[in-house]
């Protein structure tokens, strides 16, 4: 049966980018080589022209003509090849970026599977965030509460106004700037009131007169 119908050749695995790229640098690489080879020629050819008369002249120019027209068409398949790698370039880079994409979109597949088990196995849903937020929300403002009370005052009249004694500030104010403003340093309520002296006589029978136990003038005693 294999005499009559052969067997199946085996296909060969199609060249990756990088081999491509590889092939085409060689093939720029060769006609460069050439191009120069036939650059040195133009030389010689110009200097024979230059050097020449006659026959030999236009034997130099005929053949510098043959090798002007190597070289524009070697030049020509170099810009054609310079292309066909510079499509080829564009492909490598657009199959290299679309296989990162999948790398990452595969890791992005990984990481929210992992991210949805974990938030499912530590119940983090948002109704109990949300929840724990309004808790902590009330104990502090429960805890500002206590505060406040623990900072009133014991014995302090409630119905104190603040108005009258923020009244009864202003005035006080306005007393000690008008003391200030006619020469005094100190109100008249906070001055020292000078007493007028004892005479002398009756500090003399004061201080003769007996005191009792709580040192006030002592009762006569009726004998």
């Amino acid at each position: 049966m294999r005499r009559i119908f052969g067997t199946k050749k085996a296909t060969e695995p199609p060249p990756t980018m990088d081999q491509a790229v590889d092939k085409l640098n060689t093939r720029g690489d060769g006609l460069d080589e050439k191009i120069r080879k036939l650059d040195e020629q133009l030389a010689q050819h110009k200097q024979k022209i230059k050097t020449t008369r006659g026959p030999a002249q236009e034997a130099a120019k005929r053949r510098a003509l043959v090798v002007l027209r190597q070289k524009r068409l070697y030049e020509g398949q170099r810009d054609q090849l310079y292309q066909q790698q510079f499509n080829v370039e564009q492909t490598a880079f657009a199959m290299t970026s679309m296989q990162d994409t999948q790398h990452m979109v595969s890791a992005m597949k990984a990481a929210g599977k992992e991210m949805k088990t974990f938030m499912k196995d530590n119940n983090m849903k948002i109704e109990n965030i949300e929840k724990l937020h309004d808790d902590m929300s009330d104990m502090l403002d429960y805890h500002q509460e206590i505060q406040d009370v623990m900072g009133t005052a014991f014995g302090v009249p409630e119905d104190i106004d603040e108005e009258d004694l923020m009244g009864e500030l202003d005035a006080l104010e306005d007393d000690l700037a008008m003391e200030t403003a006619t020469g005094g340093s100190v109100p008249a309520y906070l001055q020292d009131v000078e007493l007028p002296a004892v005479p002398q006589g009756e500090q003399t029978q004061a201080q003769a007169q007996p005191a009792d136990e709580f040192g006030l003038p002592a009762i006569p005693q009726r004998t």
